[in-house]
């Protein structure tokens, strides 16, 4: 087995795919070959015919701009689906080798990463994932300078420190480049010094010698911490004039330097052609490892909210949804050790931590709560690693304006539709006296415009109910559940359906034919209910789903909305609601942000009492008269 050949192979078949692509990134591919050739022949555990296996070693390439590297190991290891004809459709349209690699488009990746430092801090999660099912594996994680760079991953590095993940080892493309030059142009960061600082162990290497990257990924097994091994590595390995240089890497050599990137490899073969020496010896080692048996089951996450749900109905209790939201939490955990989460260290006032909580740590891992600190962005990813890896509905938790915080963690759960549930409270100008700082605004237009998000905001403790049941049961995908800081009725008095499900129905018809439809959500449908019993023949609509609403048929849509003119009132950014109220509608929302002032205060210098709304309501059909 000659490993240079062996490496040389996925560099040609790399820098052959950006070549005719006309687009990619050669200079990692260079770079970590030999890295990647090492560790996909002699440590990665896998199957090629089985890629869902259990208990395999999962690989995140977070820099994963290289991904032609990796699909070009594929190929070469013998992964059925990752043909010749596939690594030349690199990066097209329908083809299973994308650009950035990507969870449930290609056989064998286990996580989509492109967004730097996402793949570090979700593999966090993976290795956490595994300790706590007790499987016995690694979890390995290439990333470069720019995914260090990241704050995510500063904040999911010290996470992996404090819970000694020694089933994380993390392989850093050492090169001293990014895009604008140097490293040493916007950072002066001791790297090693830094994770040893979080608790992991640092081991090095020269990431172009196949001896010590052999002995160091041995040494890593057995460490008793995550481990990171600092590989010293050239950008644009053998590349005539690019080597070294930040020009190699994120564009295609052109003619003249693959020209000479094959005299220096000595690699005289034609493009796409593996030599059958070489490409055996790929093969014998894609067959090196297989599962012995897959007993993979579909996660099925049940319990049942009957009694709870059926007491809130007769006792009415006037409390926070974000209370309630604790409560049926509380419930669920009791049935259902399936579900583990945490937050970012605000389980006090998010209300997420129950009395069935019980907080996750070294060296037991035994639990279902888990202490993020201050850190959203990195518990986000996390959640994300926790749900690709398998085996848990995760769920993660913080005040709604946060959610700013870990919105790009939040986006690739959507690409990935993971399972995986968003608890965000304190969900308007009623939050109070935290001011504007702390009051979410835009939040809920710009969540509902995200493709793949099914976007919760419950009226009261039966919707919330409704909302867990629907997140953590039946949505696949990421689910937010958006909850009130301040306490609101009971309005439903009935739970024979899940009304919920539907994503809005009529909590109220109009007495007589129906001359107005108010549309609403949240704290805002009892103020919408108070309304109507002002107005003859209004019908009131809440909508706690509208992403639900949209998966209904037209006739029952038709049904809900009515003929009669629309007013839709939410504590927030009245950007979309045009969709549900028409052309001809009026949208009462906040389109400034908010200020510092007692919750019921602000709710009234905002508008949204009985008396205001109803005044703009006459001023609206005046004009509409006219």
């Amino acid at each position: 087995m000659d490993l240079q050949k062996m490496a040389n192979a996925a560099r040609m078949l790399s820098v052959e795919m950006i070549e005719q692509a006309k687009s990619g990134h050669p200079g990692v591919a260079l770079g970590m070959a030999d890295i990647m050739t090492v560790l996909w022949t002699k440590f990665m555990h896998f199957d090629i015919q089985n890629t869902t296996w259990e208990n395999r070693d999962r690989f995140v390439f977070s820099n994963g701009h290289g991904s032609s590297l990796l699909y070009s190991i594929f190929y070469l290891l013998g992964f059925p689906k990752m043909t010749l004809e596939q690594l030349k459709k690199f990066r097209q349209l329908g083809s299973i080798t994308p650009g950035h690699p990507e969870l449930g488009v290609t056989p064998g990746v286990d996580f989509s990463a492109g967004p730097l430092g996402q793949g570090i801090a979700s593999s966090v999660g993976m290795a956490l994932s595994a300790k706590i099912q007790k499987r016995n594996h690694k979890i390995y994680c290439s990333v470069g300078d720019g995914c260090l760079m990241e704050g995510v991953a500063q904040e999911a590095i010290a996470l992996a420190g404090l819970w000694k993940l020694n089933n994380l080892i993390v392989l850093w493309d050492d090169n001293e480049i990014t895009i604008d030059g140097k490293t040493n142009i916007s950072s002066a960061t001791n790297m090693k010094m830094r994770f040893e600082a979080d608790g992991w162990q640092v081991l090095s290497c020269n990431g172009h010698d196949f001896g010590e990257i052999e002995k160091v990924l041995a040494e890593a097994q057995n460490s008793d911490k995550p481990v990171l091994i600092d590989c010293k590595t050239t950008i644009g390995f053998g590349a005539p004039t690019k080597a070294g240089k930040s020009a190699s890497h994120g564009a295609p050599l052109g003619t003249e330097e693959l020209q000479g990137l094959r005299k220096n490899l000595n690699w005289s073969y034609p493009a796409f052609e593996v030599p059958e020496d070489i490409l055996s010896d790929w093969r014998q080692a894609g067959r090196r490892t297989t599962s012995v048996e897959n007993k993979k089951q579909p996660l099925k996450v049940a319990f049942s909210l009957k009694n709870l749900m059926s007491k809130w109905v007769i006792e009415k209790p006037e409390i926070a949804t974000r209370k309630a939201g604790q409560q049926v939490l509380e419930s669920v955990l009791k049935q259902c050790p399936e579900i583990i989460g945490g937050s970012a260290d605000l389980g006090a006032s998010n209300l997420t931590k129950t009395t069935e909580s019980k907080e996750i740590m070294s060296p037991t891992y035994q639990g279902n709560y888990i202490n993020y600190g201050v850190r959203e962005h990195a518990m986000a990813a996390i959640t994300n690693g926790i749900a690709a890896y398998g085996g848990f509905v995760p769920y993660a938790s913080t005040f709604f304006v946060f959610s700013d915080y870990l919105r790009p963690s939040v986006r690739l759960a959507a690409l990935m539709k993971l399972h995986e549930v968003f608890i965000f409270t304190h969900d308007s100008v009623a939050t109070g006296e935290d001011g504007p700082t702390h009051q979410p605004i835009e939040h809920l237009a710009s969540f509902r415009a995200m493709p793949n998000v099914t976007v919760f905001r419950p009226a009261d403790s039966i919707e919330t109910a409704e909302s867990y049941m629907l997140a953590f049961q039946k949505i696949k995908g990421p689910s937010i559940i958006v909850l009130s800081r301040q306490n609101l009725p009971t309005i439903r008095n009935e739970i024979k359906e899940n009304l919920t499900a539907k994503g809005a129905y009529v909590i109220r018809e109009a007495k007589g034919k129906r001359k107005l439809t108010l549309l609403a959500t949240g704290s805002e449908v009892t103020l919408a209910l108070q309304i109507a019993e002002k107005i003859p023949n209004c019908a009131v609509v809440s909508m706690p789903c509208w992403e639900l609403f949209s998966e209904q048929p037209k006739s029952y849509q038709e049904q809900v909305l009515g003929m009669a003119p629309r007013l839709a009132i939410e504590m927030g950014a009245s950007f979309g609601w045009q969709k549900w109220v028409g052309n001809d509608g009026l949208v009462i929302g906040i389109d400034s942000f908010g200020a510092s002032a007692p919750g019921n205060k602000l709710i009234r210098h905002f508008g949204f009492t009985v008396p205001n709304i109803l005044k703009w309501i006459q001023m609206w059909q005046k004009t509409k008269k006219k």
